[in-house]
């Protein structure tokens, strides 16, 4: 039962998005950086109707962050720029949560490709929260405004046939995503490659 709430929040959630017709990203320069990207999804993503935990903790970290205030206790932000990577993190004694964000240029050279994913980890086993997940938006050159596509070239699954819990990572270096697949605290790994377009094991 609670496989299936989850799968049908994440679905309501892609459908909230996927209805918006683009948002408007502001920049200055020649092009968006990773914190441009950033700043445009935290209020697009909000839901003034549904409190999403991890969510509002990243936007309160990145308000400090742009007030230029320090990190709450336990909790770091960095942001690398020339990496276009940025990971949230709030820790306490037995938990983590974990938020990255990043983007790929496309090799059409028209777009760019954002990602937002949310791990939650508990002894340093992956737990997987009710707003866990990987979701895309695709950035366009010419209209300068970004929305939620599906993700290209795989589904995105939160667990298998084998009850096996999946969790990913986003590149701080590099282009590929870590997928992880977590049963009885033991896990194993594949490797999402991007070709420029898409993704594909």
């Amino acid at each position: 039962m609670k496989r299936i709430a989850l799968a049908l929040l994440l679905s309501c959630s892609a459908l909230v998005l996927a209805a918006q017709d683009g948002v408007k990203v502001n920049f200055k320069g020649d092009r968006p950086t990773i914190s441009d990207f950033v700043s445009t999804f935290i209020p697009a993503s909000t839901d003034d109707e549904e409190y999403n935990e991890p969510l509002a903790a990243l936007t309160e970290a990145w308000e400090r962050h742009q007030k230029g205030l320090p990190q709450e206790e336990g909790e770091t932000l960095t942001i690398d720029q020339r990496n276009g990577f940025v990971l949230f993190e709030s820790k306490d004694e037995n938990s983590l949560l974990r938020i990255e964000m990043c983007y790929w240029n496309q090799s059409d050279g028209k777009h760019k490709l954002f990602a937002y994913n949310v791990g939650c980890y508990s002894d340093g086993v992956y737990s997987q929260g009710q707003y866990d997940g990987l979701t895309f938006w695709r950035y366009d050159n010419a209209s300068k405004t970004m929305a939620w596509v599906d993700a290209p070239g795989f589904d995105v699954e939160y667990y298998t046939d084998d009850d096996e819990l999946v969790s990913y990572a986003l590149p701080r270096t590099g282009k590929d995503i870590a997928v992880t697949y977590w049963k009885d605290g033991a896990k194993k790994q594949k490797t999402l490659k991007w070709d420029g377009r898409l993704f594909s094991f």
